[in-house]
C-alpha cells in the first residue's frame, strides 16, 4: 500500500515545485516592474533605512564579472539545470519546505538570467541607506533568503539526526 502512495507523493512534490517556481517568477517580475515604474515616475521612496534607486548591473553580486556576460549566463543555466535535476531525483525524500526554498532560489536565478539575456543587464533598485552596500533586486533577495533558509533546514536536520543517534 505504501508503494502506491509514494509515486503519488513524488508527483505531488514535483507539481508543487513547478507551481511555486512559476508563482515566484510571476511575483518577482510583477513587483520588479511595479517598483521600477514607481522610480521612473518619481514616486519611489527614500528613508533612513532603504530607498529605491534604479541601476543597470551588467555583472553579478557587487558588480563582479561585469565583463563576462556569457559566463554569468552559463553559470545561471548550469545552476538551474543542477537544481532542477537534484530536486526531481530526490523529491521523494525532500520536505515541502526544502522544495519551497529551492524553488524560491531557482526563481531568483531564473529572473536574473532572464533580464541578463533579454536586456543585457540586471535591473537593481533597492539601496540600503544605513550601510555602504551594493544596490540589489527582488531576485537577489530571493536567492539570499532561500540560501539562509536552506542552511537553517540543514542544521535542524543534522541536529535531529544527532538527537536520534545519541
Amino acid at each position: 500500500m505504501s508503494k502506491k502512495k509514494q509515486p503519488q507523493k513524488l508527483w505531488t512534490k514535483i507539481f508543487f515545485l513547478f507551481v511555486t517556481f512559476i508563482l515566484f517568477i510571476v511575483a518577482n517580475c510583477y513587483f520588479s516592474d511595479l517598483l521600477i515604474h514607481q522610480i521612473q515616475s518619481g514616486r519611489g521612496f527614500n528613508n533612513e533605512f532603504i530607498s529605491l534607486n534604479y541601476t543597470q548591473n551588467t555583472g553579478a553580486a557587487f558588480s563582479i564579472l561585469h565583463d563576462y556576460p556569457f559566463l554569468l549566463i552559463a553559470l545561471a543555466v548550469i545552476a538551474l539545470v543542477f537544481l532542477f535535476s537534484y530536486i526531481i531525483r530526490h523529491a521523494g525524500t525532500m520536505s515541502y519546505y526544502g522544495i519551497f526554498w529551492l524553488s524560491l532560489m531557482m526563481s531568483g536565478i531564473f529572473c536574473n538570467l532572464f533580464e541578463r539575456v533579454q536586456l543585457g543587464y540586471v535591473r537593481d533598485f533597492f539601496s540600503l541607506n544605513f550601510v555602504n552596500f551594493p544596490i540589489f533586486n527582488i531576485s537577489d533577495l530571493s536567492i539570499n533568503i532561500s540560501v539562509v533558509a536552506i542552511i537553517i533546514l540543514l542544521i535542524k536536520r543534522t541536529q535531529l539526526k544527532q538527537l536520534w543517534n545519541s
